[in-house]
């Protein structure tokens, strides 16, 4: 039985998988991250055309479903957002998943630096976080998220799917999105502090939001956005991904 608490909506319809194929690019000699495999349906279909998959699965009752799943599939149950990724599969070249919903949005943030041997994500998401991830500036959907994402990736492939392809069907829409690494800001872990501090109160100025999240004083914020040509009375929303580098710049 999918638990409620684990956020599972199994993946169940297989015409799905060819969509997933072609957005993941999938190559024979590809080393596939899956997180949340569940009944094992696209863990099977990735076990096919790849050299090699590790799911990281923390429902161990599901196990008997993923026992035959191939023999260069390696399961490992626990907890994806506690687990060393990194370690787990070392060699992970694309993560391909039908993320939990209650994990999807903290796991991409982690696997952009995390994980830095993954090329390419092609990911089954609710599908207002599908649009969060490559949302515009002052848009509600623009966040921390959105600029992290794209600080680091440029998107490949969007697919909107119908609830009818799990079980049990959501009561939300979901989209599939691919994404692939172009870049990596130097001082990538600054940054993502500064971006989570400026959007944690987005509501407030970022001189306010980011004093309020302990980075900064709010006279130091103003300066530094002064010399990337901002004002104090701007609001997270309104700065460009890279702008936000350039505030971590202007902020030592």
């Amino acid at each position: 039985m999918p638990k409620k608490s684990l956020g599972q909506h199994f993946l169940v319809d297989e015409n799905i998988l060819g969509v997933i194929g072609r957005l993941a690019e999938l190559a024979e000699d590809d080393v596939v991250l899956e997180v949340g495999p569940g009944l094992g349906v696209l863990t099977r279909f990735l076990a096919a055309r790849v050299a090699r998959v590790d799911a990281v699965e923390v429902d161990r009752s599901l196990e008997p479903h993923l026992l035959d799943a191939g023999e260069n599939v390696t399961v490992h149950f626990g907890d994806a957002l506690q687990l060393d990724l990194a370690a787990l599969a070392p060699d992970a070249t694309k993560l391909v998943a039908n993320l939990p919903y209650n994990i999807a949005t903290p796991l991409i943030v982690e696997s952009l630096d995390r994980l830095p041997g993954v090329g390419l994500w092609c990911v089954m998401l609710q599908r207002e976080v599908a649009y969060r991830l490559f949302a515009h500036p002052e848009t509600k959907e623009y966040g921390a998220v959105s600029v992290l994402v794209q600080l680091v990736c440029e998107r490949s492939g969007f697919h909107p799917v119908s609830r009818n392809v799990f079980r049990p069907r959501p009561n939300v829409d979901s989209a599939l999105v691919a994404f692939r690494r172009v870049s990596m800001p130097a001082d990538y872990k600054r940054v993502k502090r500064i971006v989570g501090a400026a959007f944690a109160h987005r509501r407030k100025t970022l001189p306010n939001s980011l004093e309020l999240a302990g980075v900064t004083s709010r006279v130091r914020a103003a300066h530094a956005l002064a010399a990337i040509g901002k004002d104090a009375s701007v609001r997270a929303e309104a700065l460009l991904p890279h702008q936000f580098v350039e505030l971590a710049k202007a902020l030592e």
